[in-house]
């Protein structure tokens, strides 16, 4: 087992259902999670889950996009804690999909970019600023498959991600010298998360055939589920993973190295 013992995490939006997926995996591993939402009764019972686990969790309402409430949050973990060794910002950024660029609006299209690099970068440098003095630390992005490939009618979403991920390898490069390392996990979209499953039972029919052309857009005709993305999570924040930074790790099931939707044709059967 992979194990985060001695290691104090900051997880902000932890109040979703990938988020307190993290809290709970980080937690398990042995880390102290110190998680953070705009709604305290949704972190709280995340933290009352992993400690009625035997876990370690302490839940602070934040406002990701506040500098100064971020930099307070930082400051009493440090007190209490004494370091800060992962930050993980899973923030809700405002995303509206499924509507073609020429029909969205300019806000919808920009909220998403604006909210989550506001987030992510104000998250990031209050982290870094501690993870400097400590001489190492991690942090640690989520994107997802518009990040590395052309996806229709996902408006301001693909351009957040691809922004997402350029700033985390900038935080990687500008300060690996301080050993900091900065990573980014590119995910498919997990149909075990909240989102999916609202969608699921509000739209069974529509879920249904979107479910089945996102998996036959992997090479694996398979969606990878949230313990998928949180095992990957866990070992990329632990010391088995020292050196590796400034990348993004795809965990798309193939989908952004090409679309895989063609195979099954019958012209490929012949090679079953």
């Amino acid at each position: 087992m992979i194990s985060l013992y001695n290691k104090n995490a900051v997880i902000y939006g932890a109040g979703g259902s990938l988020g307190g997926a993290m809290a709970k995996a980080f937690a398990a591993s042995g880390a102290k999670v110190f998680i953070t939402g705009l709604h305290l009764e949704k972190v709280q019972k995340v933290a009352d889950e992993i400690a009625a686990s035997g876990g370690f969790a302490e839940a602070a309402q934040v406002d990701a996009l506040d500098e100064k409430a971020v930099n307070d949050h930082i400051a009493a973990v440090v007190k209490k804690a004494g370091t800060v060794d992962i930050s993980f910002n899973a923030a809700w950024n405002g995303v509206v999909q499924g509507v073609p660029l020429t029909e969205i609006s300019v806000k919808d299209f920009i909220t998403p970019i604006q909210m989550a690099i506001q987030s992510r970068f104000i998250t990031a440098v209050a982290a870094v600023k501690v993870m400097q003095k400590q001489k190492s630390g991690v942090i640690l992005n989520l994107t997802a498959t518009p990040g590395g490939i052309g996806y229709p009618c996902t408006g301001g979403f693909a351009p957040t991600c691809a922004a997402i991920e350029s700033l985390s390898r900038n935080l990687a490069v500008e300060f690996g010298i301080c050993g900091i390392r900065s990573v980014n996990i590119r995910s498919g979209g997990s149909p075990d998360s909240k989102v999916f499953r609202d969608a699921i039972e509000s739209k069974p029919d529509l879920m249904k055939n979107i479910l089945s052309t996102m998996e036959g857009d992997t090479m694996l005709k398979k969606m990878p589920m949230m313990a998928d993305i949180t095992n990957a999570a866990v070992f990329l924040v632990s010391d088995m993973a020292a050196k590796i930074t400034g990348v993004t790790i795809d965990i798309t099931v193939g989908t952004t190295e090409g679309l895989n939707y063609r195979v099954g044709l019958p012209a490929f059967n012949e090679f079953e």
